[in-house]
């Protein structure tokens, strides 16, 4: 295969979908969680709960198996693996994403809160205009880690045949009978992008610890 190095280059574009489609879904969803998880209201509260458990205590791969393969083989239903690669992580990213934005509006000062009690603004008004555009700005470069963490295990969607770097490099492999060069180019391709997104993060970082000097 001439020009393999190539043919793997173009596997970043899936990788990054995978990445940032994950990360938008799982920040909203992460975020309504994140409320219903410190919410007065037990039922809310129970099964934000036990959905970020169970999300949190089992592994992508097993998550990403019964989307592509279980639900499949239980429902007789076709699914494409672009479609249960998004769904799996996108489910996963929102558990891991809920529980930073909950520590975010935990280490807001309570008395932000009894503030906006006393005036009388309303709790939804309260979270939604004061307190969570205060927790994005010092979560975010906690949710550029989470992207960098979706880069890296976005490899695992190989097994169900979906053409990212991973599986580019392996089709690759196979063609050239040559497994050393194209996983390393792929590991290499995984690298430079979490290079690039780590130096946003630190970026960022450092821009919010200016801010609050």
């Amino acid at each position: 295969m001439n020009g393999w190095y190539l043919y793997i280059l173009s596997g970043i574009v899936v990788t990054l979908k995978y990445a940032f489609f994950a990360a938008i879904v799982g920040i909203s969803f992460g975020s309504i969680l994140a409320i219903a998880r410190i919410s007065e209201n037990i039922l809310l509260k129970n099964i934000s709960r036990l959905y970020i458990s169970l999300i949190r205590g089992t592994p992508l791969m097993v998550q990403l198996s019964i989307i592509y393969f279980g639900i499949s083989g239980v429902f007789e239903v076709r699914i494409s693996p672009t479609v249960a690669g998004l769904v799996a992580f996108s489910m996963n990213s929102s558990a891991y994403i809920a529980e930073v934005v909950r520590g975010g509006i935990l280490a807001i000062d309570k008395g932000q809160f009894e503030a906006a009690k006393a005036l009388s603004i309303p709790h939804y008004l309260t979270m939604k205009d004061i307190i969570i555009p205060q927790v994005f700005r010092n979560i975010s470069p906690s949710l550029v880690n989470e992207v960098i963490s979706l880069i890296k295990e976005s490899a695992i969607i190989a097994i169900i045949g979906e053409s990212d770097i991973m599986r580019r490099a392996q089709l690759a492999a196979s063609a050239t009978y040559d497994f050393f060069k194209p996983l390393l180019f792929a590991a290499l391709c995984y690298y430079v992008l979490v290079l690039v997104l780590s130096i946003i993060a630190k970026y960022m970082e450092d821009k919010i610890n200016a801010n609050y000097k």
